[in-house]
């Protein structure tokens, strides 16, 4: 009682910090978003700027700096702040009851789901950030239509156009200018190590959705924008303007390359092309290098600062990714079930932490040299320290080259594989919950594997009073009721875990009438021999990766102004002297480009190798011992008993199989008792959508409905 009084005064202390932190965050980013607001404005242009040029204009940086100061800083401060809050989230204790946490979501009528035809599953919350950022951009279209529409017939006389012709001219660029708000946010929801996702309690496998809405957005207003161009270009005699390439001012060249990039990409992320030719989707969504690039050609450098944060942060992340990938991973063992899934085992050293429902991309070069894919981590960090596992079920082209190979009569003694990650929420509060609804759909259940290995470790280790779960399955065939054996680790102390866990499983086979006729397989263990470079997996930054984050997001963006200001003090300043009209555009995005690229670099790198010396001890025993056979040997007598334990037997006594019937969700959740209910719903869309509607009807109160899903 002590211990808990004691850990309830410590987080009450890192919430006042984190509340400071989000406070200083807000005011930054409010000051931000005004920036925003104020930009299309005469009061801007005609008072603010020339203020701001006055005061912070130098030779170091030119015009740049004060762009800088008002659009880059204040994001990138803001993502610094969030590493220090994700540190302190995860400084605070597990323990976090529904009468010390459940109250006070007076936020839970706004996370209500609604189904919206276009969006799919949406809270209010989401909508009503949807709506400002939709008025957002009205407002910036309009203002600055309003700002170039006031003083087009001067315009028109300088150009030699007709007045109506400006108008075309000047809308395309307004219309360009509203696409560049949907690319400052584009890269955020993918950084998936973000320290700015987990202020919003957002994480980056849930927000991939928004990508998707700004990516969709941004590419019809460029497409729309570089068409009225090609439209004013034709009706005033000037369709030689598409070959131009201004050294001082917008070039068109590299802007027409960056649309028709643009167009081949946006093209295959449709869902009709996405879900046939996912190949073909990934491959070409690395173009996104090239029209980043040609957008920097195209604006030049200036404008091009106002959504330099998202991707400077997003580069942060892919490069932290690049380097863990490079290292081999030591695959210790695979379980194969009947109903085409794997699932994988990989050694990790102790110091690795993560929450339920988390994300690992695995690469196995054999099948695939390039291709990335996504699988949900099974395994729980406090009931398994050594070892993390990931769950595989044959949906595909590659996860089903990837079966066959370890499923063969002989298979393989060891296969290369690379991984990133892995990601998932900063916490996870199940014990705020009376009753945890879990309602999945095939492959869906594997994020509950989790859930269920955390409450089962919270319920035996930590001895807290967890909620009664409710485990609803929905499976096409009897084989994959084998899956269900995947709840109980396969390491750890099997004995007592599920004890004191009020679980109740109702399992649905829908094509099929009655039991199958006793031929299951049972359960088939593969044990690789890795080879002694293979690595466990580590933390990429060690134990206090947000830390280290934050000190890389820091010094990176130090050594690029570094950079830049000794390019201008030493070389543009003597040649131009703050003209702008000697140094070209094109030259000076180049230039930052290598900048932003070498900055990075040695910050992340630097930071990466002084935590792989450190982890090297701990490394090397494990690589050790596995070598000498005692790991596996331990492993083979974990199995063992897992296979033999009382908990595994009394697992499947909790288990009631339908059969020929599919759940009916609403008499389920109706008779459902609790004064907090949490429901997750995880597997295909409908299933879903279905549960979601329930939850928002309000025939039935306190459900706290969320959806876990990795398929858009």
């Amino acid at each position: 009682m002590e211990v808990y009084k004691k850990s309830s005064f410590c987080d009450g202390k890192i919430r006042m910090v984190q509340g400071a932190i989000l406070a200083l965050a807000l005011t930054v980013f409010l000051g931000n978003l005004m920036m925003w607001v104020i930009m299309p404005t005469f009061t801007y242009y005609q008072k603010w700027v020339p203020v701001l040029v006055a005061s912070t204009n130098s030779t170091f940086f030119d015009i740049q700096g004060p762009i800088m100061m008002n659009f880059t800083l204040p994001i990138l401060f803001i993502a610094v702040l969030g590493c220090f809050y994700v540190h302190l989230e995860k400084k605070k204790s597990d323990i976090v009851t529904s009468s010390s946490c459940c109250n006070k979501d007076w936020l839970k009528i706004l996370k209500k789901p609604k189904i919206t035809k276009p969006l799919g599953i949406v809270t209010w919350i989401e909508l009503f950030f949807l709506a400002m950022f939709i008025i957002l951009c009205v407002w910036y279209f309009s203002a600055f239509v309003y700002f170039h529409y006031s003083t087009i017939t001067t315009y028109a006389a300088t150009k030699g156009v007709e007045v109506w012709q400006a108008r075309i001219d000047r809308l395309a660029l307004v219309i360009g200018l509203t696409g560049n708000i949907c690319l400052t946010f584009l890269f955020y929801p993918v950084s998936r190590g973000s320290s700015i996702l987990p202020l919003l309690g957002l994480t980056s496998e849930g927000s991939i959705k928004y990508h998707i809405w700004l990516g969709h957005m941004a590419m019809t207003l460029f497409t729309i924008h570089g068409l009225l161009f090609i439209l004013f270009w034709t009706v005033s005699g000037r369709l030689h303007e598409m070959l131009t390439w201004d050294p001082h001012y917008i070039s068109n060249v590299p802007g027409e390359l960056g649309l028709l990039v643009g167009l081949i990409l946006w093209a295959t992320t449709f869902p009709a092309i996405r879900r046939r030719m996912f190949e073909l989707f990934f491959y070409t969504h690395y173009l996104y290098i090239l029209f980043v690039a040609f957008f920097l050609l195209h604006t030049g450098m200036f404008y091009a600062c106002i959504m330099l944060p998202g991707f400077f942060l997003f580069l942060i992340d892919r490069y932290l990714r690049f380097l863990q990938s490079k290292r081999k991973v030591r695959l210790i063992s695979a379980r194969v079930l009947a109903c085409e899934t794997v699932e994988l085992n990989f050694s990790k050293i102790s110091g690795l932490e993560y929450s339920p429902t988390s994300v690992m991309f695995l690469n196995v070069p054999t099948i695939s040299k390039l291709q990335w894919h996504p699988f949900t981590v099974t395994s729980n960090s406090n009931l398994e320290s050594d070892t993390i596992s990931v769950v595989i079920k044959c949906e595909g082209s590659w996860t089903k080259k990837l079966y066959d190979v370890i499923s063969l009569p002989s298979p393989v003694d060891r296969l290369d594989v690379s991984v990133e990650g892995p990601y998932g929420p900063a916490s996870t509060h199940f014990l705020r919950h009376d009753t945890l609804v879990l309602i999945s759909g095939g492959s869906g259940i594997t994020p509950f594997i989790s859930i269920i290995r955390e409450l089962i470790y919270m319920s035996s280790t930590l001895k807290c009073k967890t909620p009664k779960i409710l485990l609803v399955t929905v499976f096409r065939n009897t084989s994959q009721l084998s899956m269900l054996d995947l709840l109980l680790p396969l390491t750890g102390n099997p004995s007592g875990c599920s004890s004191d866990l009020d679980l109740h499983i109702e399992a649905y086979i829908t094509r099929e009438n009655e039991p199958a006729p006793e031929k299951t397989e049972p359960l088939r263990t593969i044990w690789f021999k890795p080879d002694h470079s293979d690595a466990p997996i580590t933390p990429i930054l060690g134990q206090n990766n947000w830390l280290w984050l934050a000190a890389i997001i820091s010094s990176s963006f130090a050594l690029y102004l570094l950079f830049v200001g000794l390019l201008y003090q030493y070389y543009v300043y003597p040649m131009d002297h703050g003209t702008n009209k000697v140094f070209p555009y094109h030259k000076r995005a180049l230039f930052n480009m290598l900048f932003i690229a070498a900055a990075i670099g040695i910050a992340a790198s630097a930071a990466f190798l002084w935590n792989k010396k450190r982890s090297a001890r701990e490394t090397k025993q494990i690589q050790d011992m596995a070598d000498s056979g005692k790991s596996i040997n331990s492993l083979l007598a974990y199995a063992d008993q897992e296979l033999e334990s009382l908990p595994q037997q009394s697992l499947h006594k909790s288990i009631k199989t339908h059969y020929g019937q599919r759940p009916d969700l609403k008499r389920i959740l109706q008779e459902v008792k609790g004064s907090s209910v949490g429901v997750r719903a995880s597997g295909p869309k409908t299933l879903r959508h279905d549960v979601a509607a329930i939850c928002s009807s309000g025939l039935v109160k306190n459900l706290q409905f969320e959806s876990i899903s990795f398929t858009w």
